[in-house]
């Protein structure tokens, strides 16, 4: 019995190591496929671009308003009745230019009344001055008493006196005559009329407003830079003649550049100790009159010496924790892993401070494709944002790239 079942263990041992080997022979023959599979599998499709390598100046850019050189709130100077508006709402003007009219009948009677008294103080004056005159020979020939004669003086003193002042009320006549008619001060755009046809008007502390212009060209952007722009940039060009201003740019909101070049035209005195920055205002010119005072502004303020950069889309620039990165596209087009610390925007392309070499390729689009040490299929394109093509601005070193470039792909 004992060696019956000696041999049954045995076969069961036997029949075990066998069906062992077969699913080894199984799973190592599946591993063998899917390592086939593995290696058949294409090379991922990426496009790829030259870095852009350029001499640029760095700038900042920065938040602002933009103001109006001059504005003016246009109030009566003296009271009365307006009688027309000679501007439309919003219309250009220019300096001279009437806009409001007061009545001025009654301002034309004071001035006529006064050159009336003023005619009489004339009369006056050049009596008492001839009858003074005369006193003075007869007080010569003792013929006259010392108090007539001093009473003759006193009376040429006094209407050369009154005769001065109905010339100054002459004068203030008139000028009240020429404010009934209201003109522009100054060239630029007019706001509406706040009182029209008919409304009585005051002067002085209480006088009403009656309209706002606002001068069109040039116009200023404000904004605030920090301490660190202001010592780097501006301190140098406090002062300084327009010839050596540092150059700035402008961009309205609904523009992606910098459409519009300017200067800067101040800067305020202190810097506020609780933001840290000081108030900067550029100057720009506005011909076209599209720029309005109140309207937000995007102001790059430029300065430097010029010096060459590496330049890259910012679509190419992954991150990695607190890491940029980017894939570089070797000679043998595989793709690699690359730190890179990055810098400002300029004319659409992010700077690389340093990590990347002129003449690199680096993946622009597929980036999710393509892993370390992979192989990749090269696409060559322009890099977005750069004005010329992106393999016309190879340098004449990565030729041997490209090839390979061609090659892969």
């Amino acid at each position: 019995m004992n060696v019956k079942r000696k041999r049954l263990y045995s076969a069961l041992a036997a029949a075990l190591v066998i069906a062992g080997a077969g699913s080894t022979a199984l799973i190592y023959g599946h591993g063998s496929r899917v390592s086939a599979a593995e290696a058949a599998a294409p090379a991922a499709e990426v496009d790829a671009a030259y870095v852009v390598a350029a001499t640029i100046t760095d700038f900042q850019s920065y938040s602002g308003r933009l103001e109006a050189v001059d504005k003016v709130d246009i109030r009566p100077l003296v009271p009365g009745t307006i009688v027309a508006v000679h501007f439309k709402d919003g219309s250009f003007v220019k300096k001279g230019d009437p806009l409001f009219t007061i009545d001025p009948r009654p301002y034309a009677a004071e001035v006529d009344r006064a050159s009336a008294q003023l005619a009489a103080a004339q009369a006056r004056n050049g009596y008492s001055a001839t009858d003074a005159a005369r006193a003075e020979r007869l007080l010569a020939d003792n013929a006259i008493a010392k108090r007539d004669y001093d009473q003759s003086q006193n009376a040429a003193h006094e209407a050369l006196a009154n005769l001065k002042a109905a010339q100054a009320a002459l004068e203030t006549a008139k000028i009240n005559l020429t404010y009934t008619q209201i003109v522009a001060p100054v060239a630029g755009r007019v706001s509406r009329a706040e009182l029209t046809l008919g409304n009585i008007v005051s002067a002085g502390a209480s006088a009403p407003l009656l309209t706002t212009v606002m001068s069109v060209s040039p116009i200023y952007a404000s904004f605030d830079v920090d301490e660190q722009t202001y010592l780097r940039y501006l301190s140098h060009s406090v002062g300084q003649d327009s010839k050596n201003a540092v150059p700035v740019a402008l961009g309205l909101a609904d523009e992606s550049g910098y459409s519009r070049d300017g200067r800067v035209d101040s800067v305020d005195n202190r810097l506020d100790s609780g933001s840290g920055t000081i108030r900067v205002r550029a100057r720009f010119d506005n011909a076209d009159g599209a720029l309005l005072p109140g309207l937000y502004a995007r102001v790059k303020v430029g300065g430097g010496s010029p010096h060459r950069a590496v330049m890259v889309d910012d679509a190419a620039i992954g991150t990695d924790q607190d890491k940029k990165f980017v894939m570089v596209v070797d000679a043998q087009n595989k793709a690699q892993y690359r730190e890179v610390h990055t810098g400002n925007l300029h004319d659409g392309l992010r700077v690389i401070d340093s990590g990347m070499q002129p003449g690199e390729r680096i993946i622009v689009n597929g980036l999710q494709r393509a892993r370390p040490n992979d192989t990749v299929r090269v696409k060559l394109v322009a890099m977005t944002g750069s004005t010329a093509a992106n393999v016309a601005a190879a340098p004449a070193s990565a030729s041997a790239t490209a090839k390979s470039a061609k090659a892969g792909s």
